[in-house]
């Protein structure tokens, strides 16, 4: 049995419309040192979305949350925040933002299999 590691998680948010303050839960970003491990899963509902606002964007949306997978990757096509180490990149997007993409507040957990918690997060948290 694999021996289990702190992680941490946050749950990748829309607000439509920043000022009302809703949201509609999007996806997980979770990151452990000890597996030297980040990644995120995004699943976005147009039509959910588009309840909040017609006005919306989504490509716009799409685009935004796509940037937001570069930096957590740490591609060469995410600039200057891909290229920093793993733990300050999850740092910079789980940071207090007032934008249309957020991230909830950090938590912590333990887990043997980051990807396999992962899933289990996403299936939990934006699935359902």
């Amino acid at each position: 049995m694999s021996k289990t590691e702190v992680y941490e998680y946050a749950v990748i948010r829309v607000l439509p419309k920043v000022e009302r303050e809703e949201f509609l839960n999007v996806g997980v970003i979770l990151y452990s040192k000890r597996k030297n491990f980040l990644d995120m899963k995004v699943l976005l509902d147009e039509e959910r979305l588009l309840g909040f606002s017609k006005e919306l964007d989504v490509d716009m949306i799409k685009g935004y949350l796509d940037a937001w997978d570069l930096v957590c990757k740490g591609t060469n096509e995410s600039g200057p925040i891909g290229k920093l180490e793993m733990h300050l990149r999850f740092r910079w997007l789980t940071a207090n933002r007032s934008t249309i993409i957020q991230s909830s507040k950090v938590h912590p957990g333990q887990c043997s299999d980051p990807k396999a918690m992962l899933d289990l997060l996403f299936k939990q948290l934006v699935i359902q």
